[in-house]
């Protein structure tokens, strides 16, 4: 009985504090959860929530309204940012967590508007890590790495709302419902607060565009011995005609460094492929046939 009363009190206590800074938004035809995310008037919710809207409303569960702008959207991490206006009318902003630290089986709180149902709170645990979210934003794809899944239910109306760990710590927005008890969340962590300052600036995200696709691979025992490494991205396809190609960068290659930072999964090059990559030499390593290989791909505007 104690152990149940201390998970309530943990989920009760999270609720409280989060409620009241995740707002039902309606946008165009659209609708969902956003999360106040600053002091700066600014709201946190999904792409696919704004869709080609340009001004919405959000709605608190004290019934308080506030008018909202779209200040910037990025289909390929479905992550978009709202403007309040006024910027003072919203509720202080929600505590930031870091994704990367979670665990499998860690307690996650979500607070959303499922079905309409303004202020719902569910809870439930990090069911695995590591998943991956496809996305598409016209003729370009991309995908989401490291998202967690979670069996904290949730329904149309969730996608944009929190997903807290125990300490009512943001880690993540609720993007995706997968099936029933199986939901999907895009973290809270570095890569996000990047893709969110581009937003801030530029209204989108700039990404840079190297033209592969891989899968993580383990390093062959002899090399990983003698440097250390025991696993790399193995390429099952290069695109015709893309940096990585004119680079010689070759289906069956191992990537072990891009831009002498090691890589072992999709993210270790997305997370180097923004605006300021694009246009500049970028080193890579590869192990090809028992070799280590050295290249210097240009990478392009993803456009």
């Amino acid at each position: 009985m104690d152990e149940l009363d201390a998970y309530s009190r943990t989920v009760s206590t999270v609720a409280a504090e989060l409620t009241g800074r995740v707002a039902a938004v309606r946008m165009g035809r659209g609708s969902g959860s956003a999360v106040v995310f600053s002091a700066g008037g600014e709201l946190l919710t999904n792409a696919h929530v704004v869709g080609d809207a340009h001004r919405g409303r959000a709605e608190f569960v004290d019934g308080s309204e506030v008018a909202v702008r779209v200040a910037g959207v990025d289909p390929l991490s479905d992550l978009a940012l709202l403007r309040a206006e006024p910027a003072g009318a919203l509720p202080d902003p929600v505590r930031l967590g870091d994704a990367d630290e979670l665990v499998v089986g860690q307690l996650l709180v979500a607070v959303g508007n499922p079905l309409g149902l303004a202020g719902s709170v569910t809870a439930g645990v990090v069911s695995a890590l590591g998943r991956s979210l496809p996305t598409r934003s016209g003729r370009a794809g991309r995908v989401v790495e490291d998202v967690i899944q979670t069996d904290a239910a949730l329904n149309p109306g969730n996608s944009g709302g929190a997903l807290a760990d125990a300490r009512a710590r943001l880690v993540g927005i609720n993007t995706a419902v997968a099936g029933v008890g199986l939901g999907l969340a895009v973290p809270v962590n570095a890569t996000t607060l990047r893709i969110l300052d581009a937003l801030r600036a530029h209204g989108r995200v700039r990404r840079a565009y190297l033209g592969v696709v891989g899968t993580p691979a383990p390093v062959p025992a002899t090399v990983a011995d003698r440097y250390g490494r025991r696993s790399g991205l193995r390429l099952v396809e290069v695109i015709a005609g893309s940096p990585a190609a004119r680079a010689g960068l070759r289906p069956g290659d191992l990537v072990l460094d891009v831009g002498r930072h090691p890589v072992q999964d999709a993210q270790g090059i997305q997370r180097q492929l923004f605006g300021d990559a694009i246009g500049e030499p970028l080193p890579v390593t590869v192990l090809r046939n028992g070799a280590m290989v050295d290249v210097i791909a240009v990478p392009s505007e993803l456009g």
